[in-house]
């Protein structure tokens, strides 16, 4: 795997994509920059080697020129994250980008307009990244929110490149972290799958059940196990056409050796609201009327127990509605498991957003190993598959 340690890039252009797909406020101020401090190890390797950053990203789902994602409006923000001035070209390829190119000097930055201010990036065109390509002695990618895309400017691109390609390093340790629980774990592994659809995590269920452990269970999708088992959930979500598929899962882990680990006590309400009647009840036994928001005591205490003698853990989604306050506690109680084990030396990757965002809303990210910054990219990993601006890079 070629990273950007294995080069110098003295007197060399790096054509870099990013991911600076950042959120702007109504005054285009840049709200949270986390993609950009993710990125800055890279840039700063590039300009202390002696050599130059061209970079490329798209911001937002822009139909054609439209003025409000316009990367200009971040510019200043990387200045100041990164430390070094950052000039701005109002177009991605052509002429005048090039022109802007051939003059840029060792030691500076050239920010790129979106990507996705032309239709051809999100199709993948060979002649749109042939014109990219032109921008650049060295490819660089470093964006693992848009790895698991066939676009021009994260996979396509890369065949122009011949040996002169490598990945950042941000993309590396993303890759370095997911097989860190896929392949190379020390066990035992435990996943922690919540969120409000079996559905969407099916294919990691599946995907997962061969390298883990054990699985806990959590959010929603608890109840379409706990019904598919008998269980009364009164009116908390389901999804019936998985009920066959729920308790397929179940046996299949037990065959292979798996632990699960469902909920054995719900904080219940009578509506989705902060303020509802609430009750601790057993997750088999949610009256009509009343759904599970969250996880009780018992379940917090038996997840603990499970992370305290975990050495790889996998965080991916909410035990509750963590939003509300009222039913964030078993996910903090959760993430402070996690972080109990990661101080004992368990390794911890947290990916997918509301991880990513609980882990942030409760101070618990720079308490783990490691927080993705790719939702979509590390739900597709965890599901086996290839991620098209990975292969790009390992495919030479």
């Amino acid at each position: 795997m070629k990273t950007i340690n294995d080069f110098n890039f003295n007197h060399k252009k790096a054509l870099i994509r990013v991911d600076f797909n950042v959120p702007l406020n109504k005054e285009f101020q840049v709200t949270d920059i986390t993609r950009i401090q993710a990125a800055k190890p890279t840039i700063i390797k590039v300009l202390e080697d002696g050599g130059s950053c061209v970079l490329m990203s798209h911001l937002g789902r822009p139909k054609g020129v439209q003025e409000e994602f316009s990367l200009q409006h971040i510019a200043a923000t990387i200045r100041d994250v990164i430390g070094v001035d950052v000039q701005f070209i109002s177009d991605c390829i052509g002429v005048e980008a090039e022109a802007a190119v051939a003059n840029l000097e060792d030691g500076k930055i050239l920010l790129l307009e979106n990507l996705r201010f032309h239709d051809e990036e999100k199709k993948g065109d060979v002649g749109f990244a042939e014109q990219l390509s032109k921008l650049g002695d060295i490819y660089v990618n470093d964006a693992f929110g848009t790895a698991h895309r066939a676009h021009a400017s994260t996979s396509v691109v890369a065949s122009f490149f011949g040996e002169n390609k490598c990945f950042g390093s941000l993309l590396a340790k993303e890759i370095e972290s997911i097989n860190k629980v896929m392949m190379t774990g020390e066990k035992p592994i435990t996943a922690i799958l919540g969120g409000a659809k079996v559905s969407s995590k099916i294919t990691i269920i599946e995907n997962i059940l061969d390298k883990v452990d054990h699985v806990i269970i959590g959010g929603g999708m608890t109840f379409t196990f706990i019904k598919a088992l008998g269980g009364q959930i009164g009116n908390s979500l389901v999804e019936d056409d998985y009920l066959e598929l729920a308790k397929s899962i179940l046996e299949k882990a037990k065959a292979k050796g798996v632990e699960v680990h469902l909920p054995v006590d719900a904080l219940i309400a009578d509506r989705f609201s902060n303020d509802a009647n609430t009750q601790l009840v057993d997750t088999t036994k949610i009256p009509d009327g009343w759904m599970g928001l969250d996880v009780g005591p018992e379940t917090n205490a038996l997840f603990t127990d499970v992370l305290s003698k975990s050495k790889t853990i996998l965080w991916n989604g909410p035990l509750g509605v963590f939003e509300l306050d009222t039913f964030s506690k078993g996910t903090i109680a959760l993430g402070n498991a996690i972080v109990a084990a990661t101080e004992n030396g368990a390794f911890s990757l947290v990916g997918g957003g509301d991880s990513v965002a609980a882990a942030k809303q409760f101070g618990l990210s720079d308490k783990v190993s490691y927080v993705s910054t790719g939702g979509g990219a590390m739900l597709e990993s965890l599901e086996g598959k290839t991620l098209p601006g990975i292969a790009a890079i390992l495919n030479g």
